[in-house]
């Protein structure tokens, strides 16, 4: 039985991910910042297999680095990583953008896949196996008017995951990044700061993807022959053709 850590577990896509990872017979690993949340899903989740919580922010080196060492030896051997925390904060010119919004997207979309990323992949080189799937957007392919510093942090999720194909390649692990587009999830509430009509009018006259929908395309990635790698992949809802084009009826 293999075994899949996934970051940003207790909400939206990471959610969706454990509970389809977990039907199909993967032993899980579920972490995330609230701990409730993180309970509520690994009861949910042990009815199917065997479940490990940690609870840690991603942005904080040292904790990251503590939590995944501390894991239990039937644990330990992590075969799948779905690096999937993230954030978005504000929608601002970037004459007008928020000091700490900048630096939370930063230090979670960037340097938290990073810390993350240290701390599984020196095992998967040992072993010169594993799969590592980066969780990035269409705002990593393009960019649009105030998404400035968002929208960068993207494009460096898709960087490094190029740059991490390359690295780990000798070793003979999988890198890919999944790139949604429209999901309905609480993104739009965090990036709105808790404004839910705004949030609501992001997906009014369309239907988007949902949490369900990506994590269905993920595990089809991760359940491919180990000679195939998909290495990048964008999916979009039918009604959206690019970051900023889409067709509400």
């Amino acid at each position: 039985m293999k075994t899949i850590l996934i970051t940003g577990a207790t909400s939206g896509i990471g959610r969706a991910c454990a509970r389809i990872f977990a039907k199909n017979n993967f032993k899980v690993i579920i972490c995330g910042r609230r701990d409730d949340r993180l309970a509520e899903l690994q009861d949910e989740l042990s009815q199917r297999t065997e479940v490990h919580t940690l609870l840690f922010d991603v942005s904080k080196k040292k904790a990251v680095a503590e939590a995944i060492a501390s894991l239990p030896e039937n644990f330990a051997h992590i075969d799948i990583l779905i690096n999937n925390a993230g954030n978005a904060h504000g929608l601002d010119p970037i004459q007008n953008g928020d000091i700490e919004d900048w630096d939370q997207m930063i230090d979670i979309n960037v340097k938290g896949l990073l810390y993350v990323s240290k701390a599984v992949i020196p095992g998967m080189v040992d072993r010169r196996k594993g799969h590592i799937i980066n969780i990035g957007s269409i705002a990593g392919k393009e960019v649009y008017t105030n998404g400035n510093v968002y929208c960068a942090t993207k494009h460096a999720v898709d960087a490094l995951t190029k740059s991490m194909l390359l690295d780990l390649n000798p070793y003979g692990i999988k890198v890919g990044a999944i790139h949604p587009g429209m999901v309905e999830t609480e993104f739009s509430e965090v990036r709105f700061k808790g404004d839910t009509q705004r949030a609501a009018n992001v997906y009014q006259g369309l239907t988007p993807l949902s949490p369900d929908d990506v994590a269905d395309t993920i595990h089809f990635v991760v359940s491919r022959p180990y000679h195939i790698n998909i290495s990048d992949l964008v999916i979009l809802p039918t009604a959206q053709a690019s970051a900023t084009v889409v067709n509400r009826n």
